[in-house]
């Protein structure tokens, strides 16, 4: 393979890049805590769009355990959309010669 050969590969690959990045921003991942009593939806590309909390776990006595939940929840959905983003990655660079854990 000559460099120009290498070259647009790679610029091949950053357009899919783009694109997946684009597609990943509009899946979405739920995250939950204390049973589903605080979810939290993010994005592939791990941006939080909403939380929502069930109106029974706000107690103004004890507002160290609803953060507790959202933090939790939060959490949660980032991590989903983490694996997300690497399943979606190991699709895309599946065949390449890419050292494990570059993406």
């Amino acid at each position: 393979m000559d460099f120009t050969q290498i070259m647009q590969a790679a610029q091949r690959m950053q357009e899919t890049m783009g694109k997946l990045q684009d597609e990943l921003a509009r899946q979405t991942v739920e995250g939950q805590a204390g049973g589903g009593m605080v979810k939290v939806v993010a994005t592939g590309a791990r941006e939080v769009q909403r939380i929502q909390i069930d109106p029974s776990v706000v107690d103004p006595k004890d507002l160290s355990m609803l953060e507790d939940l959202v933090t939790a929840a939060v959490n949660a959905a980032l991590r989903k959309a983490a694996e997300l983003q690497q399943g979606e990655m190991a699709k895309l660079t599946a065949g390449l010669p890419i050292p494990p854990g570059m993406f």
